[in-house]
């Protein structure tokens, strides 16, 4: 009997082996390759705020406008010297809000108090006798104030205005002054501007002038002590004065 061999094609099973291993060998080769991952996000930088709390110290000079002559209605023209100006220093503290971080408009209120050590020439003539001023001294002044200003970044550019007071200390020719004497303490107006740089995230420096009036004294009359002889008056002047400071500021 013949027996009749069957022939089955090898072709779809090497395909099938063939496509296996591949699969393998790419599996196998991309476990080895690095794992993708999406890159990190940009790094945004914090915008720069005016807003918050702050306090600090100043120091200037002072500039008084002290008239150097007026006339007195029973004895004639007082030529006096004034009083000059002289050191200005001392703190402040504040808040500021700003509209939009960055760039934009800053608005805010300051209140500070300063000593004062300015010259004084109290003594002035009436013809030839000497003429005593026994108006009180401004030892210190103090403002408070509101603030308007534009941020350019870290730098602020502002006015300011608002309420001023002062006081000092009574003349040491006061005791020989017969009639009523003035307060020793006095209140105005103060205006200004200034510039401001934040060098850090927290401290910051500022630049600023300061015209201050405390009001205009009035002139009182002249007494006259023959047994000096002198005279002794407060005289008339205006207690107005300029300030150009310098200061440094903590913001919280």
């Amino acid at each position: 009997m013949r027996r009749t061999l069957s022939f089955v094609p090898l072709y779809p099973a090497l395909a099938v082996a063939c496509l296996s291993y591949g699969a393998a060998f790419h599996a196998a080769h991309a476990a080895d390759l690095p794992r993708r991952q999406a890159p990190p996000p940009p790094l945004v930088l914090p915008v720069f705020t005016w807003t918050g709390f702050y306090a600090g110290v100043n120091a200037g000079y002072a500039f008084s406008e002290g008239k150097s002559s007026f006339t007195d209605a029973t004895y004639g023209t007082v030529s006096d010297a004034g009083q000059g100006g002289g050191f200005a220093g001392g703190g402040q503290i504040g808040y500021n809000y700003q509209l939009t971080p960055g760039s934009g408009l800053v608005l805010g209120f300051e209140t500070d108090i300063q000593g004062v050590a300015q010259s004084r020439a109290n003594v002035g003539t009436i013809g030839t006798t000497p003429y005593y001023n026994v108006s009180p001294s401004l030892d210190y002044f103090g403002t408070v104030r509101g603030r308007v200003g534009y941020a350019f970044d870290r730098v602020l550019v502002y006015g300011t205005g608002g309420f001023a007071y002062g006081g000092g200390s009574t003349s040491s020719y006061a005791a020989s002054y017969t009639d009523t004497l003035p307060s020793t303490s006095r209140t105005g107006y103060a205006v200004g501007g200034g510039l401001e740089y934040a060098f850090t995230e927290k401290l910051s420096a500022k630049a600023e002038a300061l015209y201050i009036n405390l009001a205009k004294r009035s002139s009182g009359s002249a007494t006259y002590d023959s047994t000096v002889p002198a005279y002794y008056g407060t005289g008339s002047s205006d207690t107005g004065f300029a300030v150009v400071r310098a200061g440094v500021n903590y913001r919280f």
